[in-house]
């Protein structure tokens, strides 16, 4: 049977598959809201050695933790559409989000001197994703510009 397909091009684009970087991000985005909204006293003592022990402080923290959940069915929700308009617009503020906590958590461990046992690594785990989101962006920005 004939089969019909494009010529080639010659100029193979190179692409990144958005898929692993939306699936991480809903996973860590998931666990940590689940954490921060259940026990938001105990994710703080693991960040920052220090306990919530204003009910408003546990409030504003249960608040962000369902905010992390909403970003995790964002980005768990977009992987089948990894290529949409609404997918690369979620990166971009997945890339905003994950530099702004990194700073955040740097100033609370080096300008604040808050410390617990997860701070640094959320930080440079946020460094980490910050940089995929970043290099995602970049490389599908140079693949439709050829």
């Amino acid at each position: 049977m004939l089969e019909l397909r494009p010529a080639p091009t010659g100029n193979r684009q190179s692409t990144m598959s958005a898929r692993p970087l939306l699936t991480i991000s809903a996973v860590i985005e998931l666990g940590a809201g689940v954490a921060i909204a259940t026990v938001p006293s105990a994710a703080a003592s693991l960040l920052f050695g220090a306990s919530l022990d204003a009910p408003v402080a546990e409030v504003v923290a249960r608040v962000a933790g369902v905010a992390l959940l909403s970003l995790g069915i964002a980005c768990w929700l977009a992987r089948p559409d990894e290529q949409s308009r609404t997918a690369i617009g979620l990166i971009t503020a997945m890339l905003f989000y994950n530099a702004a906590v990194a700073t955040l958590l740097a100033i609370a461990g080096l300008a604040i001197n808050l410390s617990g046992p997860a701070l640094w690594p959320a930080a440079f785990l946020h460094v980490a994703m910050a940089i995929w989101c970043f290099a995602f962006l970049l490389i599908r920005r140079g693949a439709a510009s050829h």
